[in-house]
């Protein structure tokens, strides 16, 4: 068995980033991971890329030869991976032996976790494969400063959970770059109802049926539980690892090593 992080959001959330502070912070507990590149568009990296769709194809060479633009490029390059998953992706994969994890960083066009199947299809690819996978959704914590920006982030990234149907983390990145924490931390596991008397005052009356229904759906879905994750501390980049790992139950039957972890390192 293998397993899997699928990291999507919109792009600046911050996924690259976050790939390669994990790649880091791995290295220095002496545990492996490998980093995955899905991105076509990717010029350079912070981390070592162990596989590359670029090898495949790239969003330049698409752009050019079939004169699209770079949205329509990247849908070609998506749909392109996906008709070679039994091809391409297959013979990379015999390279990995069980336990071994994997880190996809995924292109951050919304279409692609949203309504378009190809990554839906291609978790399945690594399931029969025998991967365990999470999805870990990054929105950027900055983009959450008022309630309306909320909402639309928790309807966004509620999208992507009912289309890959996967177990999901979510995670507000960026922290380290939010100058009044106390303006995200309200958001991090709000009520119902405080949502609701929020929406109210800064909305029209007429939206008052609409918002309360939006806020049942993210209270029912459980879209409120987000994990801040602020780069600079090797204490909440170690939970946010540790939260994923419990999703796709890494570590129950091998022997990972991890070192004790000392808080006094944040300091």
């Amino acid at each position: 068995m293998g397993y899997a992080q699928l990291v999507i959001g919109p792009a600046g959330s911050g996924k690259s980033t976050y790939c390669s502070s994990l790649y880091d912070h791995c290295v220095t507990t002496k545990r492996r991971i490998d980093i995955v590149n899905l991105d076509p568009a990717a010029e350079k990296f912070d981390y070592p890329v162990s596989m590359d769709i670029r090898e495949l194809i790239s969003l330049d060479d698409a752009m050019e030869e079939l004169h699209l633009g770079p949205n329509g490029g990247l849908i070609y390059c998506m749909e392109h991976l996906e008709e070679n998953l039994d091809d391409w992706l297959e013979e990379e994969l015999q390279h990995y032996l069980d336990d071994d994890y994997l880190v996809f960083d995924c292109p951050g066009q919304i279409e692609l976790f949203t309504h378009i199947p190809f990554l839906k299809n291609f978790v399945a690819h690594l399931q029969r494969r025998n991967f365990t996978v999470c999805a870990v959704y990054l929105l950027d914590s900055q983009f959450v400063t008022d309630v309306t920006k909320y909402i639309s982030g928790c309807m966004a990234c509620l999208s992507a959970m009912v289309q890959l149907e996967l177990p999901h983390v979510n995670i507000l990145s960026k922290m380290d770059l939010v100058p009044n924490k106390k303006e995200v931390e309200e958001y991090l596991n709000p009520e119902a109802r405080v949502l609701v008397s929020e929406l109210n005052r800064n909305m029209a009356p007429k939206f008052a049926k609409l918002n309360n229904a939006l806020a049942e759906v993210i209270e029912e879905y459980s879209m409120v539980n987000f994990i801040p994750l602020d780069l600079r501390k090797e204490s909440s980049i170690q939970y946010v690892l540790s939260t994923i790992d419990s999703c796709i139950q890494y570590g129950e039957d091998a022997d990972v090593k991890i070192r004790d972890f000392d808080p006094e390192d944040d300091e």
